[in-house]
């Protein structure tokens, strides 16, 4: 279960960088600065590497959480990445990224002092 809790923490650091990178950005800005493409990419690369190792029965408890279509992603952004579709990215990130942060704080223990 830790385990399950690490992966669930590394997608929510990820989800969480994927929204602040892309904070103040327009549609514009996006298609113009190839740095703000890679970093979000990454980010939701990171996301889909991680909900990859979740365990079957972590994926089964949460079905409200997207894994198939998160970890397919991963899978287009690393080995296709020369032919993403840009429009699809910013739409991840301007709406399947924020609901992903709410769906995964629940799941993740708070820390400990």
């Amino acid at each position: 279960m830790w385990r399950d809790e690490a992966y669930l923490l590394d997608m929510l650091i990820a989800a969480r960088e994927a929204r602040d990178f892309s904070e103040g950005l327009t549609w514009k800005t996006f298609q113009q600065s190839s740095l703000h493409q890679h970093a979000i990419a990454k980010a939701l690369e990171n996301i889909g590497e991680a909900a990859r190792k979740v365990s079957n029965e972590m994926k089964a408890a949460h079905p409200e959480i997207p894994w198939r279509e998160i970890v397919a992603l991963r899978h287009r952004i690393a080995h296709d990445y020369f032919h993403l579709d840009l429009v699809r990215i910013w739409q991840i990130v301007q709406e399947d990224v924020p609901t992903l942060i709410r769906l995964l704080e629940p799941l993740i223990p708070p820390e400990e002092h």
